[in-house]
């Protein structure tokens, strides 16, 4: 629980000490006395709630809207932008990944941000898919689409084989997704988010391991305070 609790507020990773001579410790803190450490991250976390999923059927039986689970706040870019304007975006943002979304108008400003509720998903712009690029090629592509990036660019032999992703995949979940159904997307397509869409494909939020482990820590939490 101490750790779903600093992995619930965005952080990705802790460090766990294997060997320590503190006893009652009860909250999370660094043990410099440790002979050793492990790394626990928030995916190892999520799988160990589908491996326990017997245990927490009561929980992750629910829709991830019962659960409010999802992050209703989305920003996207749009299918116009391009591969310079979305890596400014996002470092301004602070953001790993966002969605692109289908451009409603020819004259909307494609060089920032949107709120990309309700528009279709098209594809998922991630800081990994520059993984393997090359700086020099990297500068000649920036002008591209970021949609054709994604979806050409990793396909082709500039991309190191450990990193190239061809064929990338769109991870989307509906409303009326349970949150087993969505740590079992997660885990399957090593993501760290799903877009979370209507019956009409249309955008509605998103799921991040951080809401994962939030809306579990949160509904054990309610579950002791209940018995």
């Amino acid at each position: 629980m101490d750790c779903m609790e600093m992995l619930s507020k965005g952080i990705h990773r802790v460090l766990v000490p294997l060997d320590s001579n503190i006893e009652n410790i009860t909250g999370p803190e660094l043990v410099e006395s440790a002979s050793a450490y492990a790394m626990l991250a928030q995916m190892d976390l999520i799988s160990f709630f589908l491996d326990r999923s017997s245990e927490l059927h009561g929980i992750l039986s629910h829709t991830v809207t019962h659960l409010s689970a999802i992050h209703n706040t989305v920003l996207a870019l749009t299918s116009q932008a391009r591969v310079k304007d979305a890596i400014k975006c996002m470092s301004t943002e602070m953001l790993n990944a966002v969605p692109i979304v289908e451009a409603s108008t020819e004259e909307e400003d494609h060089k920032q941000l949107v709120d990309g509720k309700n528009r279709r998903v098209l594809g998922t712009f991630s800081a990994s898919d520059l993984k393997g690029c090359h700086l020099a090629t990297l500068r000649s592509w920036l002008p591209l689409n970021a949609l054709d990036f994604v979806e050409k660019i990793p396909r082709t032999p500039l991309f190191t084989a450990a990193t190239s992703t061809p064929g990338r995949e769109l991870v989307t979940c509906h409303v009326t997704s349970t949150l087993a159904q969505v740590i079992h997307m997660v885990t399957t397509k090593r993501v760290h988010r799903v877009w979370v869409v209507n019956q009409n494909d249309r955008l509605q939020g998103l799921v991040s391991l951080t809401d994962i482990i939030a809306t579990v820590r949160s509904a054990l939490l309610s579950g002791a305070q209940d018995l």
